[in-house]
């Protein structure tokens, strides 16, 4: 088997700017066809290139971004140094339409430098964009941010958001798996990433299976697309997605939303402080604290407070805004 047998993403077709009503139940990727095929960028970019980017000069308001850039022999991929203490690519500040300049320039060259964007802030960066392309969402929105950029390749990684991922410009590659699927991902430090997200080590354009046998496993549940202008994927939160940018002008928005309430915090921090304090532990003091993870935050019994006068027990079992900040406020105290 090989990457290429992986089994299409389900599809449904829809109305332009009309999500459908189950995606936000959904834990199940789904392409949706043509989802932002009226937006005024996707026609510029089914015109040309040149025109995909002067009608994104025309919102630029002129801060500097920050894009990564990569050599040729990098092949567009967006990863690690062969020692993994460093990155095969170098971070610096410029400006939005010198880059994109830059890129059309270089389109016809055979080897190509990667040249990429993002998750730049829509709203800090182009304002007033969103007012000609829009999508309304039924969820509170987290971000939206765009993805600007030549042929890349990124690395198998999750997000904790739902995320529905629109392409603008150029075509592309959504190569998916499960959560369960991590352990056959071989991910690389939690604590020193690319860009932000833990990433899979595996080369998914030319999988190692003798360096990474269980990726294998892996293949047999990935779920594949190519994104068109005007399509859209949703991915449900904690699935693992790589993105392969296909065409010598990419552009992706997409959108972030989460079923909790914002100040409830960011689960990927709760992981990291207990590899910190308990990973370490003898085994015996490990089970304790994975019986107490379970019973607090896993599995918790219904009746795990029904010994404590009501008051308390109502502030134990509902995490408002108020007491969210005062838990945060204590961590932060314990933290220093």
């Amino acid at each position: 088997m090989t990457m290429n047998d992986a089994t299409p993403i389900q599809e449904l077709q829809c109305s332009p700017s009309c999500i459908p009503e189950q995606i936000y139940s959904s834990n199940q990727p789904v392409v949706l066809r043509g989802l932002v095929s009226e937006w005024p960028l996707v026609k510029k970019s089914l015109v040309s290139n040149q025109s995909a980017v002067a009608y994104l000069n025309q919102f630029y308001n002129g801060q500097a971004v920050n894009a990564f850039m990569a050599k040729p022999e990098a092949n567009g991929r967006i990863f690690y140094n062969e020692s993994v203490d460093g990155f095969n690519f170098v971070q610096s500040k410029v400006y939005l339409d010198d880059m994109l300049e830059k890129l059309l320039d270089i389109s016809e060259q055979t080897a190509q430098a990667t040249y990429y964007v993002g998750s730049l802030a829509i709203e800090q960066h182009l304002p007033r964009f969103a007012h000609e392309n829009r999508l309304v969402l039924e969820q509170d929105l987290l971000s939206q941010s765009i993805w600007l950029g030549n042929r890349s390749v990124i690395a198998p990684h999750f997000d904790f958001p739902d995320n529905l991922a629109c392409c603008v410009i150029g075509e592309r590659k959504f190569t998916l798996f499960p959560p369960e699927q991590q352990e056959n991902l071989y991910i690389g430090p939690l604590d020193f990433t690319p860009a932000g997200q833990p990433i899979s080590m595996v080369n998914i354009q030319e999988p190692d299976l003798q360096t990474y046998p269980k990726f294998a496993n892996a293949m047999l549940s990935a779920k594949t697309t190519i994104l068109a202008p005007g399509d859209a994927i949703f991915i449900p939160s904690m699935w693992w997605h790589s993105v392969e940018s296909l065409s010598a002008l990419n552009g992706l928005v997409n959108y972030w939303w989460r079923n909790t309430p914002a100040y409830l915090g960011v689960p990927t921090n709760a992981l990291l402080h207990a590899m910190l304090s308990i990973r370490h532990l003898p085994k015996s003091q490990r089970e304790a604290w994975q019986n107490m993870f379970n019973n607090y935050v896993f599995d918790p019994p219904s009746d795990i407070y029904e010994h404590l006068p009501d008051q308390v027990r109502q502030k134990q079992s509902d995490m408002t805004e108020i007491i969210a900040h005062k838990i945060r406020a204590h961590l932060i105290t314990k933290l220093k």
